[in-house]
């Protein structure tokens, strides 16, 4: 889909600095962070949102959030997934935000 941009980033089209990737996920830095972490974790199959997904993508996925928490030592984290018209980017995407304060605005 060249009009979604994370598929273009997925394809190389729009530059990007990934964090982890393998053959179904990549994990890059938000562009708009909302806290002092705030990684995506994304599909490069194009599912315009959560319940589209596939179980098995859901469970990469997941793990894939495990990974990168473990991975990076992110602590006080949330993670978020918008689901249809709350999204920006209508493609599956999990936000991982880190170092957030308990007492957040967030």
């Amino acid at each position: 889909m060249s009009d979604c941009i994370f598929c273009n980033v997925i394809s190389g089209t729009m530059p990007s600095k990934p964090v982890y990737q393998d053959e179904e996920v990549l994990v890059i830095p938000d562009i708009n962070p909302q806290a002092p972490v705030h990684l995506l974790v994304i599909p490069k199959e194009h599912v315009g949102e959560f319940v589209e997904a596939e179980d098995g993508l859901l469970a990469k996925m997941t793990a894939t959030v495990k990974k990168i928490i473990a991975d990076q030592h992110i602590i006080n984290y949330r993670i978020v997934s918008n689901g249809k018209g709350a999204a920006v980017i209508d493609h599956l995407h999990i936000h991982i935000l880190g170092n957030v304060d308990k007492n957040r605005t967030l």
